[in-house]
C-alpha cells in the first residue's frame, strides 16, 4: 500500500485562488490588503524566502512593500521601523524575516509588532490567544498543516496525534491547534525517551524538527496520516524534510511531500492572515 499524497503545490493554488477573489471584493469596496516585509541583513535562504513572500501577494492582488536594511541596522532603528509600519493605515500584516542579526533582540523586535498587524501569529498576544481559543492570528505553518488535513476530510475527533518538536513557531502551535479538533496530542522532543513507541501509537504524525530521517518506516503504524514541515539537505544536496519518505509512503495512509508539501501551505498562510487583518480593519471602520 502507497500513501495518497497530500499535494501542498495543489491545495496552495485553491487557497490563493480564493485569497485573490476576497481580495478584489475588498478593493472594490476601497481597502487593498497589504503586507509589509521588513529583511535585515544579508541571508542567502531569507532573501529566497522573502522574495517568493512579495510575489505572491502581488500574485493574489495584495498590496506589498519590501524593506531591505543592512546588517549594521540598530535595535532601535529596526523598532522605529516597526512602530511607523504599526501606524500605517495601508499595512495590515508586518512580517520581520528572522533570523536577525545576533545584536538585535528578535523577541523585543517581534512584540514590537501590533497584536492586529501580527500575521506571522508569533507576538505573545497571539500566542494566548490560540492558547485560550480566542481570535487571533495563527502561526502559518500549523495553520496550512491543519489546512491540509481539513482538505482530505481527516476528523481529527478522538485520534492520537504526535507532535515531534516543540517550537515556538511549529511544535507548541502545532499541538494547541490539533486540541481545539478534539485529538488527543503528545508532544515528543530531544529529550523524549523511547519515540517510536509513541509514533507507532499515533494517527496523526507531525515531524518539525529539522532533522533527516527522524520518522522512518518502523515508526509508523499502517494509514496514518504523517506530514513533514523538517527543509534539510540530503547527502546529494537536494531538499529533503525530517521523515524518511521513500521508505514511510510504504506504510502510512497520507503522506506531505518535501519539496512541494507543507512549504507552500506557509506562505498561503501568510496571505490568508493578511486578508483576514485587512476584513477586520475594514469591519472595524463600519
Amino acid at each position: 500500500m502507497t500513501a495518497q499524497l497530500i499535494d501542498g503545490n495543489a491545495l496552495s493554488k485553491q487557497l490563493r485562488a480564493q485569497v485573490a477573489a476576497d481580495t478584489a471584493a475588498l478593493k472594490a469596496k476601497g481597502l487593498t490588503p497589504g503586507l509589509a516585509v521588513v529583511l535585515v541583513g544579508d541571508n542567502q535562504a531569507s532573501q529566497v524566502y522573502v522574495r517568493n513572500k512579495v510575489k505572491a501577494c502581488e500574485d493574489a492582488g495584495l498590496h506589498s512593500v519590501l524593506e531591505k536594511y543592512e546588517a549594521t541596522m540598530t535595535e532601535a532603528d529596526l523598532l522605529a521601523r516597526v512602530e511607523a509600519l504599526n501606524n500605517d493605515d495601508s499595512i495590515h500584516g508586518i512580517l520581520v524575516q528572522l533570523p536577525l542579526p545576533a545584536h538585535i533582540d528578535a523577541q523585543k523586535v517581534i512584540e514590537a509588532i501590533s497584536p492586529a498587524k501580527d500575521v506571522d501569529g508569533f507576538h505573545i498576544a497571539s500566542a494566548g490567544a490560540l492558547m485560550t481559543g480566542m481570535p487571533g492570528f495563527w502561526p502559518c505553518t500549523p495553520y496550512g498543516c491543519m489546512k491540509m488535513l481539513e482538505s482530505i476530510g481527516y476528523d481529527l475527533k478522538g485520534k492520537h496525534a504526535v507532535v515531534i518538536g516543540r517550537s515556538n513557531i511549529v511544535g507548541k502551535p502545532m499541538a494547541l491547534m490539533l486540541l481545539q479538533k478534539d485529538a488527543t496530542v503528545t508532544v515528543a522532543h530531544s529529550r523524549t525517551k523511547d519515540l517510536k513507541a509513541l509514533t507507532l501509537q499515533a494517527d496523526v504524525i507531525v515531524a518539525a524538527v529539522g532533522k533527516r530521517n527522524v520518522l522512518t518506516a518502523d515508526m509508523v503504524k499502517p494509514g496514518a496520516v504523517v506530514l513533514d514541515v523538517g527543509m534539510n539537505r540530503n547527502d546529494e544536496g537536494k531538499l529533503c524534510g525530517d521523515v524518511d519518505f521513500d521508505g514511510v509512503k510504504e506504510v502510512a495512509g497520507y503522506i506531505t511531500p518535501v519539496p512541494g508539501g507543507v512549504g507552500p501551505m506557509t506562505i498561503t498562510m501568510l496571505l490568508v492572515n493578511t486578508l483576514e487583518s485587512a476584513q477586520r480593519a475594514l469591519s472595524e471602520k463600519h
